[in-house]
């Protein structure tokens, strides 16, 4: 008998949807997508790709369904650019996408692995093939970031997750030009001791705007005698003041718990990057890493979810 939440999130019983094995040129291991639905129906994945050295690019893969028959570029999308960019020295991972209306382009929002640890940049795109680089905009130690679509305030809005001690939390910066960021707000707090989400939280798929407020998949770790568990939370924001929680779950509602979660380079990891929401306007399909080996698909419909989060907040 399962332990989730399965009226909030099913598994697609093709999971894992993507692996190393489905890659046009050598790949070690393929994880945590950012995601988006293109102009024409098209889903496309940009996908963390790490190689056998380790360093990781993103790399896209386009299917007319989101589920099968993926079309993957047969090249590296955007590689890491150490000559331009010194910060992407390791490897570039874990992107999120947002569609920005004002700018008619994709922000894509990405961990760039620095001698100093992971920091968040930036890239813009209009068709995934060609890029304008911001490089870094938030210093190590950052990551798990992604850009709201839409000003707040007269002002762009980050969500990220800088690590400090005893936990890490997650955070919302502004600015005006993408470049230069500040009014720094602290969103939410790891809430320490024994909670499911103890240890550190961050920013899963970008936000969902609803009506009720921006509608948050976050992560969660919790450190026990055999290493971390990653598990999913939900939160809503306001919309007018993204820094202001309204409602945080209680307990977790997706946590590792098919063999392809358990099991791989990262035990025990559900990690989303991305997630589409389908023509109906409720239907979400939540795009994941599993255990950093593979891509799996969960879908579940918003208004749920909102009705659970208002029960168990």
């Amino acid at each position: 008998m399962s332990n989730q939440h399965p009226e909030l999130f099913l598994r697609h019983p093709f999971n894992p949807i993507l692996t190393a094995n489905d890659w046009p040129y050598p790949a070690h291991s393929v994880f945590n997508p950012g995601a988006a639905l293109l102009p024409d129906g098209t889903t496309l994945l940009l996908c963390r790709v790490e190689d056998r050295r380790g360093h990781s690019h993103l790399c896209a893969a386009r299917s007319a369904n989101g589920i099968d028959n993926w079309k993957i570029d047969s090249q590296p999308t955007l590689l890491a650019d150490p000559g331009h960019f010194p910060e992407e020295l390791w490897g570039i991972e874990d992107p999120r996408i947002t569609y920005v209306p004002e700018l008619r382009q994709y922000a894509v929002v990405y961990t760039a692995y620095t001698r100093n640890g992971p920091g968040v940049s930036l890239a813009l795109t209009e068709d995934f093939h060609h890029f304008d680089r911001y490089g870094l905009i938030m210093q190590p130690e950052d990551k798990d970031a992604a850009l709201l679509p839409c000003r707040v305030g007269g002002n762009w809005a980050l969500i990220h997750r800088p690590v400090s001690f005893p936990g890490a939390h997650m955070w919302i910066s502004y600015s005006s030009d993408l470049r230069q960021w500040g009014n720094h707000k602290l969103m939410m707090e790891a809430r320490l001791g024994g909670w499911w989400d103890a240890n550190k939280i961050g920013l899963s798929s970008p936000p969902v705007e609803t009506e009720q407020g921006w509608l948050v998949i976050y992560h969660g770790v919790r450190q026990n005698a055999a290493g971390s568990i990653y598990r999913l939370g939900l939160a809503l924001f306001d919309l007018h003041a993204p820094d202001q929680c309204l409602k945080r779950s209680d307990e977790w509602i997706f946590g590792p718990e098919k063999p392809y979660e358990q099991c791989g380079d990262v035990d025990n990891v559900i990690f989303p990057c991305g997630c589409t929401i389908a023509p109906d306007g409720d239907t979400i399909h939540l795009y994941y890493g599993s255990a950093d080996s593979s891509i799996a698909l969960a879908s579940g419909s918003i208004r749920a979810i909102l009705e659970w989060l208002e029960q168990h907040s």
